[in-house]
């Protein structure tokens, strides 16, 4: 009989959750919160993060917030429609945007919901501003 574990990067992200879900309880500020997750990454991504921060801000009215601890911005209904995951956080060689229920990135049987990030070029920044708007156009 096999048996799951948690990793310790896994159980500080479960924890991260309850945090947030009390502090959001007790009124907490939470776009302060994922402003104060990115300042807390470094390297590549801490820049990929602000990056990222920056487009979402530009091209979306969706709420900063935290999400397991990872910088993520909502709906107007307080639904994560997509999430920062920086690659240190789960020993991972890349970060990664990823888009949860409330995104509206459906397109048939079958679309991405998950993307790796390495770096980020202007291109790049287009094609990411594209998602963000197709993620959020109801």
């Amino acid at each position: 009989m096999a048996t799951t574990t948690f990793s310790k990067e896994e159980k500080a992200a479960i924890k991260a959750a309850v945090a947030e879900k009390k502090a959001a309880q007790e009124g907490a500020d939470a776009a302060a919160a994922c402003d104060a997750a990115i300042a807390a990454m470094t390297g590549t991504d801490k820049d990929l993060a602000e990056a990222f921060h920056q487009l979402v801000r530009e091209n979306t009215s969706l709420a900063a917030k935290t999400w397991y601890g990872m910088p993520a911005y909502a709906d107007a209904d307080g639904k994560t429609v997509v999430a920062f995951k920086p690659g240190s956080k789960f020993k991972i060689r890349y970060a990664t945007l990823e888009f949860q229920q409330a995104a509206t990135l459906d397109d048939g049987n079958l679309w991405p919901v998950g993307f790796a990030l390495t770096t980020m070029d202007d291109a790049d920044k287009k094609r990411i501003a594209a998602i963000l708007k197709a993620a959020v156009d109801h």
